[in-house]
């Protein structure tokens, strides 16, 4: 970039002229930020005031834009400019709208003005323009890992697209679980009862493209690269590269032979999927184990599902309770009776009720009850208590249906493997072996990785891969790896049709994303990257575990090997490292610590106190920006600078915060845990992490640990992140101003 040139720009519109001294925040840009072209304008947003921006940038050589005026969050397409970095400060949402009208707040409220644009300036100067790592590369073919429902969903929706598929099946055939389904739950229209299973015209459909190279009867051997480049070498010796990969490897049914109370070993006790493949072979007739015909079948709900007795499933399945209305219809046309015996019957989808009633039309008996044993006294013989009537009961049965609920076919988790390697890093022998026990009972690798962090993608705790339930469902913690269907959570087909069709657009940007070098998500578009000092690198290795999407690896010799397609930007990294070397070209260490440097910091004996808030900008800072909107105040002494995660917070900061004589600090973040709202997954766990030793710098500062807050926010949270503001300005003024003031 050429020779530095800053140019700030102050909106006069939105109430800020009405309620600032808008001549000084320009002579403050001038005089402390070291503005070059500082210019007022009555509606910056305007036409005009971005054409007045744009010659600046074209015909004064102005590489650096300040806009002050709204949060950094508005107006994005209006300050959109090439060639130049942006820098914001709020002025609107973070300070007239949160600050009361009257001259006596008037001088508080023009500090906090002034700060802000010293601040926006400071972080201009620090921050550079990102440029191309070289590393881009398009490559329109996706890899499709699974053959039921999803993966066949998948992969002609790519087809569709353009994109060229390589679909993976391990078995010999197309179709999975799907394709055993005698008929399936009708799309629409639930009241018409089960349709005839079309799963057969989306195999043809698939296998008669051009597009779609279908590899049966093989597994994945090898996958290295990054999204836009991945290599994969199969079993059966094929190569290719692709650019994105979508996992659809379904599920497997719970093992019901762990449930002895239903005597599972029994001929005519069966789980839903066998029950089908029954029925299937027999043409919708429904016979025994013995060939003989079933007059009496009894479907089981929930069976070691939705149970936190130990080898269960703790959740619900979703499918089962509409698959069990659909066996029962196959009974009752066969002029048979079926019962359901439910705790709670859940039919989801827009046709679930509609079926659900179907059902009842068809005169299959609903009993809410929980079933205590089904026993093989001759007849089969079903007790439960009936809820309704509060009565124990029993049903002979000819044969008993378990609703046993899915397990999704995944890999070994591979934060396994990085929890082994740091248990015998510690030499902790007794873990070393209960890890080892679990990885022995693993199953196998389907992606086989060549990742630093493991061979296929993080799981949560049940088992299903790893995903942003909220904001980000398909993505993995691998970038351009996308799961798709009861992999990823449990859902029935309908679902996973659906589902599969996300999981592949999203996989197509990723691809597009990955040949400009930009991020795929959640800062999508973003072109920076990571870079490190060699020369400081001391080889700790804590950028490599602690990054949530296997971005980085090391070379021979120790050292990070950053790869920038798989990167999301959150800056962990940076976080994590304890010498300060890892850095974005418009996000480092340097860029947040301007800021902190430049705000003024009054004396002791002025008694305006300085507290410091880092909001994570996916959570907190918006629900900051929504607190203006609603005009809910908070202290004139808070100054926050948004980062694009709390994991990207590096200590140094903090202790650069109260060296300087902030006097309180505020940590602002998502909520961790199993139910994590972090859209960078474990940004906030991490940054929780290491700020629960930050104690420890306090006490060498002879500082209250009081002074230093994290919290867990959401984004709806627009009234109390402004309490917290004002609990720790109470808290400052109960234990005093920082001995740090000069």
């Amino acid at each position: 970039m050429a020779d530095m040139k800053i140019g700030a720009y102050i909106c006069k519109g939105c109430g800020i002229e009405e309620r600032l001294d808008v001549a000084q925040l320009t002579s403050t840009a001038k005089r402390d930020g070291k503005a070059a072209v500082a210019k007022e304008h009555e509606f910056l947003c305007n036409s005009e005031g971005v054409k007045m921006i744009q010659d600046d940038i074209d015909n004064d050589g102005v590489n650096r834009v300040v806009i002050v005026g709204c949060s950094r969050r508005a107006k994005t397409d209006a300050f959109n400019f090439e060639g130049v970095t942006l820098s914001r400060a709020n002025l609107r949402e973070g300070v007239i709208w949160i600050r009361p009208e009257g001259d006596e707040h008037q001088e508080t409220t023009q500090e906090m003005a002034d700060d802000y644009v010293r601040m926006a300036c400071a972080e201009a100067k620090a921050m550079k323009l990102p440029a191309s790592s070289g590393e881009q590369e398009l490559t329109r073919r996706i890899l499709v890992v699974g053959g039921g429902v999803g993966g066949l969903t998948a992969a002609n929706e790519a087809a569709k697209t353009g994109y060229e598929v390589d679909l993976v099946e391990m078995s010999d055939k197309l179709g999975g679980i799907a394709g055993e389904l005698y008929q399936r739950v009708p799309k629409k229209n639930g009241l018409q009862g089960p349709v005839v299973n079309d799963l057969p015209e989306l195999i043809a459909a698939v296998e008669g493209s051009d597009k779609i190279t279908v590899h049966l009867g093989t597994t994945i051997k090898k996958t290295d690269g990054a999204p836009g480049r991945f290599n994969v070498e199969l079993e059966s010796g094929a190569t290719f590269k692709v650019g994105a990969i979508v996992q659809a490897t379904g599920f497997k049914p719970y093992d019901m032979s762990q449930l002895p109370e239903f005597s599972p070993n029994h001929a005519d006790v069966v789980d839903q999927l066998t029950f089908e493949q029954m029925v299937k072979a027999n043409d919708g007739a429904i016979k025994k184990a013995d060939g003989s015909e079933a007059k009496n079948v009894v479907f089981v709900q929930c069976a070691g599902q939705r149970s936190d007795k130990e080898g269960h499933l703790p959740y619900c399945s979703g499918h089962c309770c509409t698959t069990s209305i659909k066996q029962a219809h196959y009974v009752k046309k066969a002029g048979g009776d079926a019962t359901i015996i439910f705790d709670d019957l859940r039919t989801p989808g827009a046709t679930g009720e509609d079926f659900y009633r179907s059902g009842q039309e068809a005169m299959v008996t609903f009993s809410k009850g929980e079933v205590s044993a089904v026993k093989a006294n001759g007849s089969l013989q079903v007790d439960y208590k009936d809820k309704i009537l509060n009565e124990e009961m029993t049903l002979n049965a000819d044969i008993v249906v378990l609703a046993t609920g899915m397990v999704p076919h995944t890999g070994p988790d591979p934060y396994l493997m990085i929890d082994l390697e740091l248990a015998k890093e510690d030499d902790n022998q007794e873990l070393v072996k209960k890890i080892e026990h679990k990885l022995e009972l693993a199953p196998p690798s389907i992606l086989n990785l060549d990742y630093r962090q493991g061979p296929d993608v993080p799981q949560l705790k049940y088992g299903f891969t790893d995903s942003h339930f909220i904001c980000f469902p398909y993505e993995t913690r691998r970038t351009g790896i996308y799961t798709t269907g009861p992999v990823r959570r449990p859902m029935d087909i309908a679902q996973t049709i659906e589902d599969a069709t996300g999981a592949t657009l999203k996989a197509i940007q990723a691809c597009e994303n990955s040949a400009q070098g930009r991020a795929a998500h959640p800062r999508s578009g973003d072109l920076s990257f990571p870079s490190f000092r060699k020369e400081g690198c001391t080889q700790c290795k804590r950028c490599t575990v602690e990054c949530p999407f296997g971005a980085i690896n090391e070379d021979d010799a120790g050292f990070p090997q950053y790869n920038e397609a798989r990167c999301r930007r959150c800056g962990t990294c940076m976080g994590a490292c304890p010498v300060r070397v890892i850095s974005f070209e418009n996000y480092s260490v340097e860029t947040v610590g301007q800021q902190i440097k430049n705000v003024e910091i009054p004396d002791e004996f002025e008694e305006k106190p300085r507290l410091l808030m880092l909001a994570c900008e996916n959570d907190a800072y918006p629900a900051l920006d929504m607190a203006g909107m609603n005009g809910v105040e908070y202290s004139q002494w808070i100054r926050i600078i948004p980062v694009r995660c709390l994991g990207s917070v590096n200590t140094i900061w903090i202790t650069d915060a109260l060296n300087s004589g902030f006097d309180g600090i505020i940590l602002a973040g998502c909520q961790k845990g199993d139910n994590y709202q972090c859209h960078f997954v474990k940004g906030s766990e991490m940054a929780h992490y290491r700020m629960s030793k930050i104690d420890d710098t306090l006490n060498q500062l002879n500082l209250e640990k009081e002074r230093v807050a994290t919290l867990e926010v959401a984004i709806t949270d627009i009234h109390r992140i402004p309490a917290e503001i004002n609990k720790m300005a109470e808290t400052i003024n109960e234990i005093g101003m920082s001995p740090f003031k000069f």
